[in-house]
């Protein structure tokens, strides 16, 4: 970049996938490195404490200004999420998104997603890009490096709950991860979206014999290896998947990419890992006790627990040791793990810079000019 002219790159949701953002392979590679940073603490996101998810705009249920838009469902919100990673990355972004659950009935997604990546010393835009396909990949990812480290080398059967994006790519995951997987079965709340992802599943992965939609919890997790709750979930625990261990077959791994729940006498017969433990220290000062259920990761329920003193914080693992060999993963082929996935800004900008590298060598994208000079300075 020159100074004081300012040039940044525009990158569309195609230049987007020309730049690789749906190779889960590569993915899982770049969040392996942004656990390896996130555990040795190398970066910054939001807040004093500096492990914020992000700022949150909510609407007030009613409102006396005609124009306020107004909390008329699920996820109805804004939400700024900055970052700094580090390691190979270097690199400052934010991502930012407006979210409604009606926007479905406009054909959009729920959530409209952007991610601008800056100048760690200046503070200059460096790339605008389309971040819905992102946000998906990072968020399949994350489980992909807990399922990498964590899932027997033999599993053969998986879950999925939510047949929609998190579910396609936490699929994708599981998939770049344990190549012997053979059958899936998939839970969700209507017919017309299974089958889709069905046919989906069908096309993309052939090596899949055996796919099976199921009307049960206890259905889904019956002799499967790994299964991830990948579900859209809303602030009400009662509405959560429930998952009782009787269910669990012995040596499985449950992901908790959304809401899930387990009594906790149960859960704390499993092996508790995260991907960053002090997300959910963060987590549980925002969210005053009991934070589980204003968040509905089941990581914020581990942190429940242990304010009831049902267990402590060292047995809450941090993904990045068992990585590092600071502790120990997998001893054991009945052991049981409940892995959470809090999903983390840092994750977007890395992915991102990942992308923005590619789409400079391939020369994609926009360029649009912020100044020629500034006006005031």
């Amino acid at each position: 970049m020159s100074y004081p002219t300012i040039d940044f790159l525009f990158l569309s949701e195609e230049d987007m996938i020309k730049a690789g953002v749906k190779d889960m392979a590569s993915c899982i590679e770049a969040m392996e490195e942004v656990v390896k940073c996130l555990n040795s603490g190398d970066y910054v996101m939001g807040g004093e404490n500096h492990n914020s998810h992000g700022s949150q705009v909510s609407f007030p249920k009613t409102s006396p200004f005609k124009n306020m838009p107004l909390d008329e469902g699920d996820d109805r919100r804004f939400m700024a999420m900055p970052a700094y990673i580090g390691g190979s990355f270097d690199m400052m972004g934010m991502k930012w998104y407006g979210s409604n659950m009606t926007n479905k009935q406009k054909g959009l997604p729920r959530s409209i997603l952007t991610l601008m990546l800056n100048d760690k010393e200046t503070g200059a835009p460096l790339a605008l890009m389309s971040a819905n396909l992102l946000s998906a990949y990072r968020t399949g990812a994350i489980p992909g490096v807990g399922i990498k480290y964590l899932v027997k080398k033999d599993a053969k059967i998986c879950g999925i709950c939510g047949p929609g994006v998190m579910g396609k790519t936490s699929l994708a995951a599981i998939m770049a991860t344990c190549p012997g997987i053979t059958t899936l079965k998939v839970k969700g709340r209507g017919k017309t979206s299974l089958n889709k992802f069905i046919d989906y599943v069908k096309e993309e992965y052939p090596d899949i014999k055996n796919v099976e939609a199921v009307d049960t919890v206890e259905e889904l997790l019956k002799d499967a290896d790994v299964v991830s709750f990948a579900n859209s979930g809303s602030t009400d625990p009662s509405t959560y998947p429930f998952v009782r261990k009787e269910w669990i077959k012995p040596g499985a791994v449950l992901v908790g990419v959304s809401a899930f729940d387990m009594d906790s006498s149960e859960l704390k017969e499993c092996t508790l890992v995260v991907d960053n433990i002090k997300l959910y220290e963060a987590w549980a000062e925002e969210f005053p006790y009991p934070s589980f259920g204003a968040n509905n990761i089941i990581g914020s329920k581990f942190t429940d627990m242990v304010h009831d003193g049902i267990i402590t914080m060292d047995d809450i693992i941090d993904l990045g040791d068992i990585i590092y060999g600071k502790k120990p993963g997998r001893t054991d082929d009945n052991q049981i793990f409940v892995y959470s996935v809090g999903g983390m800004p840092v994750e977007d900008v890395a992915w991102g810079k990942v992308c923005y590298d590619k789409a400079k060598e391939l020369g994609l994208g926009t360029k649009l000019r912020l100044w020629e000079t500034p006006d005031m300075h």
